[in-house]
């Protein structure tokens, strides 16, 4: 016994698919409409208003982000640190002109680690120099980077590990400080 044509009809034939669509239509329509809703009301400006404390009419109206704008991996627009990366914009940047000099093994910046390959001078070619420098912290601040700095020299055809002076390392340290000084200072002057 066979059933009747339209009960087991393919997906795409249903008779109610063209009414499921005008349902969400029509439900789109009324919720984009209730939203409107609120403050629909269109304001010109008279002398009344002007006189009065309720504020600027011409004033930019509040996103629906909020006073921050849309936060992407928890940041907003005012903070400190710079396009969504996980440190400070500044000190990132900084690090990166500071080390430009030399090779770049390594640069994460939502980790803040700067590791360059070996440097040799060249007036000193029996000596190579390798940073790994370390950014600590969101906000611009004297303990939010470290730098350490390995020395090597050669003797013969090996490389041997040398001691370096821990001065070298804080002064790398406050050329990246000043260089994101000057940057900050730079983008507020331009604001």
């Amino acid at each position: 016994m066979k059933s009747p044509a339209n009960s087991r009809a393919p997906l795409g034939q249903r008779p109610y698919k063209g009414f499921a669509f005008l349902c969400m239509a029509l439900f789109m329509t009324g919720f984009l409409g209730a939203c409107a809703a609120g403050n629909s009301e269109a304001r010109f400006p008279t002398g009344a208003d002007r006189a009065s404390t309720a504020g600027d009419i011409y004033a930019k109206p509040d996103s629906i982000f909020g006073n921050e704008g849309l936060r992407v991996f928890g940041r907003g627009k005012n903070d400190d640190a710079q396009s969504g990366i996980g440190v400070n914009g500044f000190l990132w940047r900084a690090a990166l002109d500071t080390v430009s000099f030399m090779p770049l093994a390594s640069a994460d910046p939502f980790g803040g680690v700067i590791l360059t390959d070996w440097y040799s001078a060249p007036d000193t070619p029996n000596e190579r120099f390798k940073l790994n420098v370390f950014i600590l912290d969101r906000q611009l601040r004297s303990d939010g980077i470290q730098v350490r700095v390995f020395k090597q020299t050669r003797k013969g055809s090996a490389w041997n590990d040398t001691d370096v002076s821990p001065a070298t390392g804080r002064q790398l340290e406050d050329t990246i400080l000043t260089r994101a000084r000057q940057m900050r200072v730079s983008q507020m002057q331009n604001n």
